[in-house]
């Protein structure tokens, strides 16, 4: 199997702690193919969707540690068709970039990509959040999108709640979220106008949510595999700071999953399946869906480390099922037309 991560620069990995490595280096184990591209090095050759590749040499023996992996690996610069891969596999840091789904577009029906298009294109915002919600379900915290400041500063005052979260739409690990308080509503409108107004005069959607209970204690990071729970973990805020993202300082600590966090997660599987979100993860807080992570979704070493489990090798084992479901289907149906072609 050949697999393409579509991701950050080889340069930039964190070699401790880096998920898309833990993932590179199982490839690697199972002699794959493995090469990494970003957004920013997809081309067109010839009317052929390529990419500028660093390509991963196979090494006779693959060192055990990812750390010795990556410290020994060899690479090369290539340009390679993507539609010549079985896998690509979306590891790319948010923002999505809508051009870079352009450029998938064209290859889509040739590589199994994870996760599918479309899905990445309705999962990518803190919107989606809002496809698991409704008037009759606690599943999510009680959330306002606007741009309208009028109206923002109208729901914070009519607000039951004392306190609520602030962030923007399309923030990611961490960045922008803060704590809002009524007792400060003197701040209210100057933090909105940061948030909101841009210096060309255009605006931003930001995300207002009802602060949930318990949330100073941390949330919970979920990885899910075709809709079902592979891995936990519990990431508690660095001091003097309400995130728990890792990268805001924040710290892990292993976490068994509630029953209420299993039905959750029972509840919003089968629309991630239907979506093509095959790999994600999810933030949860008092048993209710924060966020929903599709585009390089962390923690799998964390997870490794704390249970002495192996999430990569669950994740390259579907993905090898995958792949082979589809070349027995065109198989068949390459057997099939050859039946009806010579009758």
């Amino acid at each position: 199997m050949n697999i393409c991560f579509l991701m950050y620069p080889w340069e930039q990995i964190d070699p401790d702690n880096d998920s898309s490595l833990s993932l590179i280096h199982e490839c690697a184990k199972r002699n794959h193919g493995v090469a990494l591209c970003t957004p920013a090095n997809l081309t067109i050759r010839n009317s052929v969707t390529s990419a500028f590749c660093t390509v991963l040499n196979r090494m006779e023996k693959v060192p055990v540690s990812q750390k010795s992996y990556y410290k020994n690996a060899v690479t090369r610069d290539e340009m390679l068709p993507l539609a010549g891969f079985d896998v690509i596999f979306m590891r790319a840091n948010p923002p999505l970039d809508p051009i870079m789904l352009n450029f998938l577009d064209s290859v889509k029906d040739d590589v199994f990509i994870v996760n599918s298009l479309q899905g990445l294109r309705e999962a990518n915002n803190k919107l989606y959040t809002a496809a698991f919600g409704d008037v009759h379900s606690n599943i999510i915290p009680v959330t306002h999108v606007s741009k309208n400041k009028e109206y923002l500063v109208s729901q914070i005052k009519e607000s039951n709640a004392d306190k609520m979260i602030l962030k923007p739409l399309n923030g990611f690990g961490g960045s922008g979220v803060i704590l809002i308080e009524k007792s400060a509503m003197k701040n209210i409108k100057s933090l909105l106008d940061f948030y909101v107004t841009n210096s060309d005069g255009s605006s931003n959607y930001v995300i207002l949510q009802d602060y949930i209970e318990g949330a100073d204690q941390g949330d919970v990071r979920i990885l899910l595999l075709n809709g079902e729970p592979i891995g936990a973990m519990r990431r508690v805020p660095g001091s003097g700071d309400h995130r728990s993202n890792v990268s805001a300082g924040g710290s892990v600590a292993k976490h068994t999953l509630t029953k209420e966090e299993r039905a959750l997660c029972m509840q919003i599987g089968p629309k991630l399946v239907k979506d093509g979100l095959y790999f994600v993860g999810i933030d949860v807080i008092g048993g209710q869906l924060v966020e929903v992570n599709v585009m390089s979704p962390g923690g799998i070493t964390y997870m490794n480390k704390a249970y002495k489990t192996k999430i990569q090798a669950k994740v390259i084992d579907f993905i090898e099922r995958k792949v082979m479901d589809q070349l027995k289907a065109f198989d068949r149906r390459s057997r099939l037309r050859s039946e009806v072609e010579n009758a």
